[in-house]
């Protein structure tokens, strides 16, 4: 009998769903599972496998500094200097405490005020691209989400403990590497309660006191009541142990940051400065200066924005950001390696289809995506409306290789059909880039401008196709000698901008030798004219 109770199936995760499917419909989900007593283990095999008890200590290793985080950030975000440099003070304050910590457990009991931030900017200047890429440089998990989905405990909506959980899962279940992950609350400007509210905000001010006691210091239990999941995840294990044990975090090391718009709060600032502009004589401010005002930002502005004055004293570290304009976004598609532009090189080259961006095309989509006032996230928005087709037609296409270009941008389903229509006007654009390109990577490896004028850059594309070379190979082929001239002409002249004609095409050597001497004889003209002076 006894042998018979050991060996009794243990239910599948997809039986136990079907009960508990069963007992929700006849109970309206009103039934939890819950666990009084611990019903001890007759399986021997069950007791080895347990995990030992001795706590693990996790090695995390911090030793950055706020410089060399911010390097880290402008490979990926353009401007917002000031923002940058806020966080990365704050982020290596906090890990420096926590590296602390871990090493000498005695600090944990030491005075320190954790430094939660609050990022105020508009939609799209890269808040949450900042704090998802220094999580990952310091390798802590990172949860982000966004405010208008929690709700005060006991009504529809989330719990803000379940961000905690989620840490949990970002760090596939490492309950030590998840109490040092970084929470992010985005929208939470929304969390803000209007002063015209009698009795309770569910989704303002009872939120706001959750988080307060989460940014603080509380113990969060990873197996929230009212999950079915965290319900059947403790069932299946008093089945398989005859017990359950129960896990906590302490929020203790988590840092918090939250980031919204904050619309309404630059008017807020000015009635404090007493510098708003009244009557028929008032300047109208432009869109930067009305975000300096944000500079200014004091606890007391956040209160009478609807803010409970606990909740915001936890987060003591204030970074503002600034709107993008057309040439930061031109900079954001042309230098920062999260571009979004090599995600639709990529998209292509799995069709075998190499795609290029010209610069003027950058510039093209970068002016059309300031125009949505959405900020980087308009980039995107841009280039899907205008490559969609490109990307349903070309694959299926003979083409192989293809410029985004000016024309492009301005007028896609046109330059589309004649891409399909014309071979060779394709090629002539494919092979014209190429030679920019080249130009480009003289200057990025020499420090000295070249450019072929448009007589020069056809007789190279000519020559391409007749050789069967690529026009990088032509190129070089054609400017062998060139690095060491042109140097040296700079050195004389101090020239170091060059247009290549086409008699550089058909005679290089020639016209390089020329300029040289002609170099020369510039530097002895104006060295006899300084003696004479």
């Amino acid at each position: 009998m006894q042998n018979a109770t050991v060996n009794k199936k243990i239910p599948t995760l997809e039986e136990i769903q079907r009960e508990l499917d069963l007992i929700n419909k006849k109970y309206g989900g009103s039934v939890h599972f819950t666990m009084s007593k611990e019903r001890p283990s007759t399986d021997a095999s069950t007791t080895q496998n347990e995990p030992s008890s001795e706590r693990k200590v996790l090695d995390l290793k911090f030793d950055l500094k706020p410089k060399e985080v911010k390097q880290y950030l402008d490979r990926y975000v353009i401007k917002q200097d000031e923002a940058k440099k806020a966080l990365a003070i704050a982020v290596c304050d906090h890990y420096n405490h926590v590296r602390e910590c871990i090493e000498d457990p005695k600090m944990a009991d030491a005075d320190y005020s954790k430094q939660n931030v609050v990022i105020l900017g508009p939609t799209g200047v890269g808040k949450t691209y900042m704090i998802r890429r220094i999580a990952k440089l310091i390798g802590v998990p990172f949860v982000k989400a966004d405010a208008t989905r929690f709700s005060e405990t006991g009504y529809v909506g989330a719990n803000v403990e379940d961000l905690v959980r989620d840490l949990v899962t970002q760090a596939n279940e490492d309950l030590e590497l998840a109490q040092y992950g970084i929470i992010y609350l985005d929208e939470a400007d929304k969390l803000a309660t209007p002063p015209n509210i009698i009795g309770r905000d569910v989704s303002g001010r009872g939120v706001q006191i959750g988080l307060l006691k989460l940014m603080e210091e509380t113990e969060v239990d990873l197996q929230a009541g009212y999950d079915v999941a965290s319900q059947m995840k403790a069932f299946m294990e008093f089945q398989q142990k005859g017990k359950v044990e129960k896990q906590i975090i302490n929020t203790r090391h988590i840092l918090f940051i939250i980031s919204g718009a904050f619309n309404g709060l630059t008017e807020i600032i000015k009635t404090r400065l007493n510098r708003r502009s009244i009557g028929f004589n008032a300047t109208v401010k432009g869109q930067q200066e009305e975000e300096d005002y944000l500079q200014y930002v004091m606890p007391q502005d956040f209160i009478e924005f609807g803010f409970e004055p606990e909740f915001i004293g936890r987060l003591p570290v204030h970074v503002v950001c600034q709107t993008l304009s057309a040439q930061d976004l031109y900079h954001i598609l042309k230098h920062s390696e999260g571009s979004i532009i090599h995600q639709y090189e990529r998209a292509f080259r799995a069709y075998g289809i190499g795609a290029m961006f010209s610069d003027s095309a950058l510039h093209g989509v970068a002016k059309k995506a300031q125009i949505h006032k959405t900020g980087a996230r308009a980039l995107m928005t841009v280039c899907e409306k205008t490559l969609r087709d490109y990307k349903f037609e070309l694959p299926s296409s003979n083409t192989r290789e293809f410029i985004v270009t000016e024309k492009v941008i301005e007028d896609s389903a046109n330059e589309l059909k004649k891409i399909m229509e014309d071979p060779n006007y394709n090629r002539q654009i494919v092979l014209r880039e190429h030679i920019r390109r080249y130009e480009e990577d003289f200057h990025s490896e020499h420090q000295m401008r070249i450019q072929f004028d448009n007589e020069a850059t056809e007789l190279v594309c000519q020559r391409a196709i007749d050789q069967e070379k690529s026009p990088k190979e032509v190129c070089k082929e054609l400017l062998q000698s060139y690095q060491h001239g042109l140097n040296l002409i700079k050195q004389n002249t101090g020239q170091s901008e060059f247009v290549l004609t086409k008699e550089i095409v058909e005679d290089s050597d020639a016209v390089l030798e020329r300029w040289i001497r002609d170099s020369y004889a510039a530097k002895s003209k104006e060295t006899e004219s300084t003696s004479e002076g």
